[in-house]
């Protein structure tokens, strides 16, 4: 697979064996309403209380990043001041993951009913959907349409598409945009369920969290547990890149990384790394082949799942040049509001850059760690935290590789192959 971002890859889409009809359910090309509502779709809601306390005791958390609690982040809107505002957010602005597009553009009413779902256990009828994929925003478009005069939900969805960016999808960003502002982080408080949209209670959330919530409808609390762990129960999608099996998978969270790609039929001893949770999490050696794919594994192990991406550095691939292009990226795409970020990134990226062409000293080395340390923390969104978790982790993980560039000494790099920014990116087509 090319790593360039001009590479068009139509990922392979998958379910792991015994999951069943959840996320990807077998969907092949876009699902329309009478498909959708075949299978249970927009079932109705005779107690939104007791649905919210089954999303509670499913455990679902957050699929953009954070991992919050669903239920939690619902009764907090719903008990606030003002009538809320429910927001899907569709904006994919990690380039290493394609699983929101892919649901907007082939699953919409999946989504739209998990928005129609969160609506109602928060007490909303004012619900958007924002995006910055136009094919993803036509089919989500072409579903409300569909939805249309049928009776079952009659709400005007607004869709809002802004330009892709990496903070664009931040949500206090979100609430910026539909504010009328630019896609741009603002500084907290007030956070958007405090204070969001039209100075109201506002809960965003990630869409494929919102697709879990017809799931959890379905199946109940008990049925969605009987995959994944006790501690992260249910399924999530993978997106793989790196590798000939680049895809987007739904994957039990506790599957390990090795299983996965012995599913897939890779070779795991060609790894000699991962790019963990898209570009946030950072670089991980060739352990994490048997860390299990759940919150609490990848923390202990100092990563996380973030937009559940992950990038295969193969052993033909050097993790400091994948960390140095990913860094660029950063200090390229930051939304240079905060000075911490806009000169952390740029300082951290520079003594990457310097490192990948023998160029970096001890001097050089000693403030990256010192910067990957303090910086953490210090901007109005996750950017410079992810940035601090590439420059970390590389430090962690890959000390003998960097003591090596130090002395001039990797011939992966020598030999010219680089990695082109940013890497492991997936992009998908346009539906024509």
């Amino acid at each position: 697979m090319s790593l360039t971002a001009d590479a068009h890859v139509a990922p392979k889409v998958a379910t792991f064996p015994e999951v069943g009809a959840r996320l990807v359910a077998g969907v092949a090309a876009r699902e329309d309403l009478e498909q959708y509502r075949s299978t249970g779709g927009y079932a109705a809601v005779h107690d939104a209380e007791r649905l919210l306390d089954a999303v509670e005791a499913a455990a679902l958390r957050g699929r953009g990043g954070a991992a919050f609690p669903t239920s939690r982040k619902i009764e907090t809107v719903r008990t606030g001041r003002g009538i809320p505002v429910v927001v899907a957010n569709g904006e994919e602005g990690e380039p290493a993951s394609v699983k929101d597009r892919w649901l907007l553009r082939n699953r919409p009413h999946l989504v739209l009913d998990g928005l129609r779902l969160a609506a109602l256990m928060a007490g909303s009828e004012d619900v958007h959907v924002y995006v910055s994929d136009q094919a993803g925003a036509a089919s989500v478009r072409l579903a409300a349409q569909e939805l249309s005069g049928t009776g079952v939900w009659d709400v005007d969805v607004t869709v809002t598409v802004v330009d892709p960016a990496y903070v664009a999808g931040e949500e206090t960003a979100v609430v910026r945009a539909l504010n009328g502002g630019p896609a741009l982080p603002m500084d907290k408080p007030p956070r958007p369920f405090e204070e969001g949209v039209a100075g109201r209670p506002t809960l965003v959330n990630n869409v494929e969290t919102l697709a879990n919530l017809p799931l959890i409808q379905r199946l109940g609390a008990a049925g969605y547990r009987e995959a994944g762990t006790a501690a992260s129960p249910g399924t999530f999608l993978l997106t793989l890149t790196g590798c000939a099996a680049t895809g987007l998978y739904e994957i039990p969270f506790g599957e390990t990384l090795r299983s996965v790609l012995s599913w897939l039929g890779e070779d795991h001893r060609s790894v000699a790394g991962v790019l963990m949770g898209g570009y946030f999490s950072g670089v991980l050696g060739p352990h994490a082949l048997d860390v299990a794919l759940d919150y609490d594994s990848m923390r202990a192990v100092e990563s996380g799942l973030g937009c559940g991406a992950v990038g295969v550095i193969s052993r033909d691939t050097c993790p400091v040049a994948v960390s140095a292009a990913v860094l660029a990226y950063f200090a390229r795409e930051n939304a240079g509001q905060c000075g911490s970020c806009f000169n952390g990134t740029a300082a951290m990226s520079a003594v990457l850059d310097a490192l990948v062409e023998h160029r970096a000293g001890t001097d050089d080395m000693e403030r990256l760690i010192r910067w990957s340390t303090f910086l953490r923390g210090r901007g109005a969104c996750g950017t410079l935290d992810g940035a601090t978790n590439v420059a970390a982790s590389l430090l962690r993980e890959f000390p003998d590789l960097v003591s090596r560039h130090l002395h001039g000494l990797c011939d992966l790099c020598d030999s010219g192959r680089r990695v082109t920014d940013p890497p492991f990116a997936v992009i998908l087509p346009p539906r024509s």
